[in-house]
């Protein structure tokens, strides 16, 4: 048996993000994780809020430790991890009642953000609650020296990757009608924005 893929990071951050979107998608809804990366979210997230289904999604090298994890949880509300790059041309849905992606938004090229933003566009239902997690700059400025030296590790192994400004990536939601609810302080110098779509007046 192989062993499943673990992140130290994210059974650090879990209860602090548990903490923030468990008031977020308090309806029964379907939350899809864009970027569940190793699975462990997923599990506890959908261990923690039984009201909800939890979709988990990543790209297909990622598919075989998610599922593993997945499997051993053995939760009736955990569907099994769909392959979905954020630059397909179709996603694997007709629609998103709910979202939330963590340590995602560095990794990709500013690029593959926009065309994020651009097929939550696509997909997102109205009113749907968005919540992303993880380190921004503000007015162009790290918070912290440790995320100055993270941002130069991940341009080190890819140049079109790196911290995103908080502006930006307000300014790209609101371009299609996500409005910015709160921007919580989390550990590690990480925040946590919870965003939602607005239902089209009229």
């Amino acid at each position: 048996m192989t062993n499943k893929p673990f992140s130290q990071a994210c059974e650090n951050n879990k209860d602090p993000i548990l903490q923030v979107i468990r008031p977020v998608f308090s309806r029964p809804a379907t939350v899809w994780e864009i970027g569940s990366g190793t699975g462990q979210h997923a599990c506890y997230f959908a261990g923690q809020l039984p009201h909800v289904n939890w979709q988990p999604t990543d790209r297909p090298e990622y598919m075989v430790g998610i599922s593993q994890w997945c499997r051993e949880a053995g939760l009736a509300n955990l569907r099994p991890p769909l392959v979905l790059d954020v630059t397909d041309a179709l996603w694997p849905c007709t629609c998103i009642e709910a979202l939330f992606t963590a340590n995602t938004l560095h990794i990709m090229s500013w690029r593959q953000v926009q065309v994020f933003f651009a097929r939550l566009d696509q997909y997102l239902a109205p009113n749907a609650p968005v919540c992303i997690y993880g380190p921004f700059n503000y007015q162009g400025r790290y918070t912290s020296d440790s995320n100055a030296r993270f941002d130069q590790w991940l341009k080190g192994r890819d140049p079109l990757s790196g911290i995103r400004d908080f502006e930006a990536v307000k300014a790209l939601a609101a371009s299609i009608g996500l409005q910015l609810v709160d921007d919580v302080a989390m550990p590690a110098n990480n925040r946590l924005l919870v965003l939602s779509r607005q239902a089209d007046s009229g």
